[in-house]
């Protein structure tokens, strides 16, 4: 018997690169994303509860559970929440539009490149809250400075992701675009903006958790109103239990931000094969 003649069962088998399907797959863990904060929370009662925490330092679970309980039933909680929303949501969408818009420019004109990358990098470089005192020159003081100051800080991610998935566009997909005769809308509407989409949402995930570390700073600049309002006049008057209060705000909303993203890619891009 030839060695091409050999039983397959003798052969050696291809090795897998990725979990296997079916039964063998890997199994997700329920409530897997609940498991860290769980554990935090009881390793904070813990310390709470032995001494280790003074509450002067960081007030007990059960203190912040009661202070939370009661912001909310007063109405406090719901109004600054509220306020909070709006200028997150709309800093969020003047930021993500800009960055959409100048990332198709830069990411499919040299010209656009030329002009709009080079400054783009430039200004990524600054840290968003050293330009605060320049926005409060330029802005004031009201509504408008905070606003601003989300958007720059969401304008980034969004703008570099996308652009870097635009340049990163396989050279054989215009090629196929010119044979088959697409204009500039049909290569723009059915390669440039699909090839683009896991970039944006990359960026939109980023820019959604940087616009609440830029709020809760821009909350504190001549505020009345607001979560980071309320967390400055907590440390203000020491009442950590409503600063931790606030925090535990930011954070869930960051995780319900990201969460919600998270759903509209997997809807946008479900005609991706991917790992995960």
């Amino acid at each position: 018997m030839t060695a091409t003649e050999a039983p397959a069962a003798r052969r050696p088998r291809a090795r897998r690169t990725g979990p296997r399907p079916g039964p063998g797959a890997r199994r997700r863990i329920p409530f897997a994303r609940a498991l860290g904060p769980l554990l935090l929370l009881a390793l904070w009662q813990l310390a709470s509860a032995t001494g280790v925490l003074d509450p002067q330092t960081l007030a007990p679970p059960g203190a912040v559970g009661r202070q939370a309980w009661d912001l909310l039933s007063s109405g406090q909680l719901g109004h600054h929440l509220w306020v909070s929303l709006q200028r997150a949501a709309l800093g969020l969408a003047f930021g993500t539009t800009a960055g959409v818009l100048l990332a198709l420019l830069a990411g499919l004109s040299r010209l656009g490149e030329a002009l709009i990358d080079g400054t783009a990098q430039l200004f990524r470089a600054l840290p968003i809250l050293a330009l605060v005192p320049l926005a409060i020159l330029w802005f004031g003081i009201g509504e408008e400075v905070k606003v601003v100051l989300v958007a720059l800080g969401t304008f980034f991610p969004v703008y570099v992701n996308t652009h870097a998935a635009l340049t990163g566009l396989d050279l054989r997909w215009a090629e196929l675009a010119r044979t088959v005769g697409l204009g500039r809308l049909g290569f723009l509407r059915r390669i440039a903006l699909p090839g683009a989409a896991p970039g944006f949402f990359t960026g939109l995930r980023l820019a959604v958790t940087v616009s609440w570390l830029v709020l809760v700073v821009s909350e504190q600049i001549n505020a009345d109103s607001g979560i980071g309002y309320l967390m400055e006049q907590a440390r203000t008057f020491g009442q950590t239990d409503v600063i931790v209060v606030g925090l535990a705000v930011y954070g869930l909303l960051g995780l319900a931000s990201d969460t919600l993203v998270r759903l509209l890619e997997r809807r946008a891009l479900r005609w991706r094969t991917t790992l995960g």
